[in-house]
């Protein structure tokens, strides 16, 4: 409920520039200014990192008892209430294997952010960089142990927005579910689960909770990242998209020097050149699902896209199954070869294994859209998926306009076309055609939304091809 709150507070005040929402309340107390933050990359490049506070300070890190001293300035910054409502309704039947599926719910939430006057605190960045001058990062301590040739990179807060004031935050839930049969994410991508079928239940639930935040509560952060070599010399990145890590030994992807991040996708690039990631990205295992199992996806995955908090959540329940941070593409590899070797192939596990990369994968791709694109394809037919998908294949293969005459027979229709004008529109690419060409003119936005919603758009269409 907190961490919903303030991600709305930045949604709203400041949704493209460098603020972090709070997440976890208790966070609180270790956000002062200089503050070391952790900041984990996650596996696919176009995902928002994860930050994690810690218990120390730049000054804790350097080499020496010489505590460091900035400045901190303060002011007042803005005073903010937000009221956001969620009305939701939806039905799903479905059959997976020999089991019945049907779920019926409709509810609707209210938040309230009742923030109040918030304030400013800001380091003074020049003090830190005349008294740190010559300092040396202490190789041997242990948050730097800890983190070296890992895909994390350490960071100091820099600005903190902060509660003046004590105030509140209220949500009201109301539900009401109707539940014939449960059936699991992973029985349903092909997983070995045991299913529970239960006649009927009826599941009423109604909550209204109120948190009172004290006042110098901080609800918004950024930060400055660190650049830090073997030999403990340390660079803080002033300059804004400057990526910091820790210098290893062993480059890897993973690695400062080899991460594959949002930053180094190039604007204006060709679609073709999106898609030359550091991970493979492979859809096809959806359309190896059986038919009802893909129809169901579909149908969920769309219901789905209506609902940002929902679609999130997926997503965080999908990374934990994948466990996507921690396993990577050579481990997959050895396994491979080692059941090539014994004879045995493995087929359950590596199947289960595929379904649920690709489904995450897919997740991932849309939680990275702008609202209006998830609604748009929300309300996206399977053949207009597959005629749009069937574009953005070819326009992939040629940075040159291609002839009008390629475009798919539905997209010829005006409609259609003007439904796929909207639909790149939303992700800041244009759709242009004249009597005899087509091509793409992309904005001053990255690349990355064309990207995801590419994959998006394929991941879809395989999940209700053949689909009626």
């Amino acid at each position: 409920m907190f961490s919903k709150a303030t991600a709305n507070f930045i949604r709203q005040i400041d949704p493209e520039g460098s603020l972090i929402h709070v997440s976890r309340i208790n966070d609180s107390h270790k956000l002062v200014p200089m503050a070391l933050v952790v900041k984990r990359n996650r596996f696919w490049f176009w995902q928002r990192p994860k930050y994690q506070p810690t218990d120390f300070t730049l000054s804790d890190l350097l080499q020496d008892d010489k505590v460091l001293s900035p400045g901190v300035s303060e002011a007042e910054f803005l005073t903010y209430k937000g009221t956001f409502r969620d009305k939701l309704s939806g039905k799903l039947d479905t059959e997976a294997g020999s089991v019945s599926v049907t779920l019926e719910g409709q509810g609707s939430s209210k938040l309230q952010s009742c923030f109040g006057k918030l304030k400013k605190e800001e380091l003074d960045v020049k003090k830190l960089l005349r008294d740190s001058s010559n300092r040396l990062v202490d190789m041997r301590h242990v948050l730097v142990q800890q983190l070296e040739k890992r895909a994390e990179v350490l960071a100091v807060v820099k600005e903190r927005i902060l509660t003046a004031n004590s105030c509140s935050v209220t949500q009201t839930k109301k539900e009401q579910c109707i539940f014939q049969g449960v059936l699991g994410l992973v029985a349903m991508l092909g997983g070995s689960v045991k299913v529970c079928v239960k006649d009927s239940n009826n599941i009423e639930a109604d909550s209204d909770v109120s948190l009172e935040i004290p006042s110098g509560t901080v609800i918004a952060y950024s930060i400055l990242e660190l650049e830090i070599k073997k030999s403990g010399h340390y660079d803080i990145c002033l300059q804004p998209g400057t990526i910091g890590g820790i210098e290893s030994d062993c480059p890897s992807h993973d690695s400062v020097d080899g991460k594959c991040n949002r930053e180094k996708v190039p604007e204006k690039a060709p679609l073709s050149a999106l898609q030359n990631g550091s991970q493979e990205m492979d859809l096809s295992p959806l359309a190896e699902l059986p038919q009802s199992t893909r129809c169901a996806l579909f149908k969920k995955l769309q219901d789905t896209l209506r609902d940002r908090a929902a679609l999130s959540c997926l997503q965080c329940v999908l990374e934990d199954l994948c466990n996507c941070e921690t396993v990577n593409m050579a481990k997959h590899a050895e396994l491979s070869e080692s059941q090539r070797e014994s004879g045995s192939d493995g087929p359950a596990e590596n199947s289960l294994n595929a379904h649920l990369n690709a489904s995450y994968l897919l997740v991932s791709a849309m939680e990275e859209l702008p609202d209006e694109t998830l609604s748009l394809l929300s309300e996206t037919c399977p053949d207009f998926l597959e005629a749009f998908d069937i574009l953005m294949c070819r326009l992939k293969e040629t940075s040159e306009p291609l002839s009008i005459q390629c475009l798919p027979v539905l997209l010829q229709d005006n409609q259609a076309f003007q439904w796929a004008e909207q639909l790149l529109s939303s992700t800041n690419v244009m759709l242009k055609r004249d009597t005899d060409r087509l091509w793409m003119e992309t904005g001053n936005k990255d690349g990355v939304l064309l990207l995801v919603l590419c994959l998006s758009v394929r991941g879809l269409s395989l999940l209700c091809r053949g689909l009626k």
